[in-house]
């Protein structure tokens, strides 16, 4: 203790950091690094497999809904009028006559100055890789044998007698955003195994493809960006920065992964609100954390999560992204290309690249001049300068969810509950209330959900508290559930966003207004206040886990790689998995004692 007072933080960090890996898995992205690292990796979560077959579809992912219904198209553009009445902006039924001009011919001013202006294009991802001399001529002889070698594209005009020219083959798998950069005509199948904050399991997904694809994503960036082979990794510890959506049956499946299948020696689990608070210094806040496909919500309280405020929304950065492109196609500002985020994964990267460097909140019009690409096949990419307009309505989507056309999604298949070891009902017992990407299975018919499995009538009786709410209504009941009025008035002075979205230009005076109005007249509270962060809000969750990590001395809540394979026991406390939920706060206990 002596050392930690004399010591920098950053010599601590740097000595007792070398060897401790932090995992934090969000909704689109994963963030990973060594705890010594200033910042993490932040990689799109998602791989890419190669396949002989012709693919029904490139991307395998069941779990969006592309078509939306009339009744899904007048209430988003009911929500666009609310909005451009707040913004004092045109409605959509105001637009000029002359709409059909080429608007992109109109020099404007593109505000945002906070914001890097990001209009290079994406390249196509090189799906092949180089083999040798040797290597190709051996699979030249055996390539009527070999079942498992790849055929070279036939687009491509190449024949076996080639391969020894071109020295190249396909790749088995691509991770990461080179797997969102494959043109749509490459025999690949784009897999996403999170989605929404949930582990992607469907009737198309199942669990075990889920863990495979997890494992080979973790594991490629753990050699290809950390450099930790397999062979090493018992040297290592990791640290598991997970989502309060998140519940116990998958946080038990990913602690299976990173103990038995990565193989490290050690892990701990602590949640990403609570590691938020101490990536910004804090000990008591409401933190609101805006990711890519969901956000959730919780109140930290003296270093300690208060499950019963926990929250989760629906919608994300990506949804943001959509409605960019659903606005600029409304005013016909955007280019005659086919732009389509389900089928073509670099369309919406492209559309993020967009909204982060353009989109804001603020009243008034704001237009802006970009580059809009359009990818087709393999060609290079074609640019379009195209004028942008109504760039601060897509964010606005935040407060007003409707605006945010809601995915559907099938229930996952019934082995998913039978865990005989760790049953899932035991998580229902805690008032820990969530919407997700499975729960239209638990909460049937919620937001034009899918019926939920007749076998498991129980979940009916499920609260729904997030139905409908928008980001200033989610915060503000999140905080009045506390039901203390000392702790309340705390928190609503002590509100944090983290997540990338969490850089949106004007979004913390939003916050902050919104939330003011949405507080009942009856609450003796006049003072709303957004904690400025310290850090980057997309790592500091990321961030405090590494600092949960590296002062963890007593480490009593860490699990050891042969217990957990074992038999699942922690040592510290002697409790079955089941009991782990608690688990994630026992590493305030050191620094309260």
């Amino acid at each position: 203790m002596d050392y930690l007072k004399s010591a920098l933080p950053s010599q601590i960090m740097s000595e007792r950091g070398s060897n401790l890996v932090v995992i934090n898995p969000g909704s689109a992205n994963i963030r990973i690094g060594l705890a010594s690292q200033d910042n993490p990796f932040n990689i799109p979560h998602c791989i890419a497999h190669y396949t002989n077959q012709v693919p029904k579809k490139n991307v395998q992912d069941q779990m969006l809904n592309s078509q939306v219904t009339t009744a899904q198209h007048m209430e988003r553009e009911k929500a666009y009028d609310v909005i451009a009445s707040l913004l004092k902006i045109p409605l959509l039924d105001e637009e000029p006559s002359g709409n059909s001009f080429p608007r992109k011919m109109g020099r404007v001013d593109g505000y945002n100055p906070h914001s890097i202006k990001k209009d290079s294009p994406f390249t196509w991802t090189n799906v092949y890789e180089e083999v040798s001399s040797s290597s190709a001529l051996s699979a030249l002889e055996t390539s009527s044998k070999d079942e498992t070698r790849e055929p070279l594209d036939p687009k491509e005009g190449t024949d076996l007698k080639e391969i020894g020219v071109s020295n190249r083959k396909f790749r088995q798998f691509i991770c990461g955003e080179e797997a969102l950069r494959i043109s749509p005509t490459e025999p690949y199948c784009v897999c996403r195994p999170i989605r929404r904050g949930h582990l992607n399991i469907s009737q198309h997904y199942p669990m075990q493809q889920v863990r495979e694809d997890l494992r080979a994503i973790w594991d490629w960036i753990l050699i290809e960006k950390l450099h930790i082979p397999r062979n090493e990794r018992n040297m290592y510890s990791a640290i598991l920065v997970m989502p309060e959506t998140f519940d116990n049956r998958e946080i038990k499946e990913i602690l299976t992964l990173v103990l038995q299948e990565l193989g490290f020696g050690s892990a701990v689990v602590h949640q990403e609100g609570l590691a938020a608070v101490f990536g910004n210094g804090l000990s008591t806040a409401c933190v609101v954390n805006i990711g890519a496909q969901v956000t959730s919500l919780i109140c930290i309280e003296d270093g300690a999560a208060l499950t019963s405020t926990a929250k989760t929304l629906t919608f994300g950065g990506e949804d943001i992204s959509r409605s960019l492109l659903w606005t600029q196609r409304h005013h016909q500002t955007w280019p005659q290309i086919r732009t389509d985020m389900l089928t073509k994964p670099i369309d919406l990267l492209m559309l993020n690249q967009l909204k982060e460097s353009y989109c804001e909140i603020r009243e008034g019009q704001v237009d802006a001049v970009a580059a809009v690409y359009s990818y087709e096949d393999k060609a290079p990419p074609g640019s379009h300068r195209t004028r942008l307009t109504a760039l601060n309505v897509p964010p606005m989507g935040l407060f007003y969810p409707m605006l945010f056309v809601p995915d559907v999604y099938p229930p996952p298949p019934r082995t998913w509950f039978k865990d005989y070891d760790d049953m899932l009902e035991d998580t229902w017992h805690i008032d820990f209330s969530r919407r997700s990407d499975m729960s239209d299975t638990f909460y049937p018919n919620v937001n034009g959900g899918l019926p939920m499995w007749e076998s498991y009538p129980v979940f009916s009786t499920k609260p729904k508290k997030e139905e409908n709410l928008g980001l200033a209504e989610a915060i503000t009941n999140c905080i009045l559930s506390t039901g203390r009025i000392d702790i309340q008035r705390k928190l609503f002075c002590s509100i944090q966003l983290t997540g990338g979205v969490a850089l949106t230009n004007g979004l913390v005076p939003a916050v902050e207004e919104r939330v003011l109005h949405a507080i009942p007249p009856n609450e003796a509270i006049d003072t709303v206040e957004v904690i400025q962060s310290r850090a980057n809000p997309t790592f500091v969750s990321w961030k405090g886990g590494a600092i949960l990590g590296v002062l963890d001395l007593g480490r009593d809540a860490w699990i050891n790689r042969e217990d957990w394979i074992q038999n699942g026991v922690h040592v510290g406390s002697n409790r079955k998995y089941k009991d782990s939920y608690y688990l994630q706060a026992q590493a305030m206990c050191y620094m309260n004692s």
